[in-house]
This record gives C-alpha cells, structure tokens and sequence, in this order.
C-alpha cells in the first residue's frame, strides 16, 4: 500500500478499518475526483497554513465542494493573518509534500503544533477520504474513526463554520 508504514500501523493498533482507493498522483481536487468515482464517501479538502509571523500551524479540513479563500479563512478562524505553508513546512510538519496535505500527516506533528479546524458540515458525512500522507492513493474512513484518530494525534481540534458556498 501506498503512503505511511506508521499510518498503517496506527489505524491496525487503533482497530480503524478503511477502504484503499491507489491511483495515479492526484495532488489536486480536480485530478483525484475520477479515481473517486463509485466510492460513497465525502471527499475533503485539506490546506495547511502558517500565522504572520510563522510559529503557529493550521490544518484546516473542508468538504471538497466547498469554494474558500484565504481571507474568508483569517475571518472564520480569527487566526490574524495567515499564509500557505511552505513545503519545508509541509515536510516539517506533517511529512507530506505539496499535493499529499492530509490529517494523517499528524502522525509527523509529534510536537502537537499544528491546530485542525473541520468545516462541521462534515460531522453529517458518514466516511470520510483522505491522503494517506502520498498522492497516489486515498482512504476511506468512517467518521466516527477519523475523530478516533484524531484525538490519538494529540493535536487540538474544533468543528467550525468553513463552509463558504459551493464551486
């Protein structure tokens, strides 16, 4: 399987079972939306953010029909200003690259820096799909595992209002 030998090991010491989609790399919403075709989950978005003065971490976790910008972010979350991470930080961080950005990658954030906001849409989906920490393949988890996992990470978490209207 593609992605993190640790993920793998925490979801089977953590009882998490999940659907394995591989696909060709999909480092964007609109590429991986045909290697979703016929898999009944809600497919996420995931943006990782440093604050102004770079010492502060978000991961933010959206329905992938949501349209958000940046601004509309620094609103919501009132986080002051915010900035895409950089790769290094990517990597840092979460041990992913540009394109792979998941909640899984808090496996790597072994400091608990990085804070997660979830668009509370989400609590109504029943699965979830997500990165395992590589592009070229998705898992599909219940949510009810996915917030299981969470809290296993250690890394501080709140469901909030992201939704800004469909793309």
């Amino acid at each position: 399987m593609n992605g993190d030998p640790k993920l793998y090991d925490l979801l089977e010491r953590l009882n998490i079972g999940f659907e394995y989609i591989e696909h060709p790399p999909a480092p964007t919403i609109d590429v991986a939306r045909q290697y979703w075709a016929g898999h009944e989950a809600k497919h996420c978005k995931n943006l990782f953010f440093r604050n102004h003065k770079g010492n502060r971490h978000y991961l933010v976790i959206l329905d992938c029909d949501c349209d958000m910008d940046i601004h509309a972010i620094e609103k919501l979350l009132h986080q002051g200003k915010l900035s895409f991470a950089s790769a290094k930080r990517m990597l840092e961080h979460l041990g992913v690259t540009p394109g792979s950005v998941t909640p899984f990658g808090l496996i790597n954030d072994t400091t608990h820096q990085t804070h997660v906001f979830i668009d509370r849409n989400l609590q109504q989906a029943h699965r979830l799909s997500f990165h395992p920490c590589i592009n070229t393949a998705s898992l599909i988890i219940s949510r009810e595992d996915f917030i299981r996992f969470l809290d296993c990470t250690g890394n501080a978490y709140e469901w909030t209002e992201l939704y800004s209207g469909r793309q």
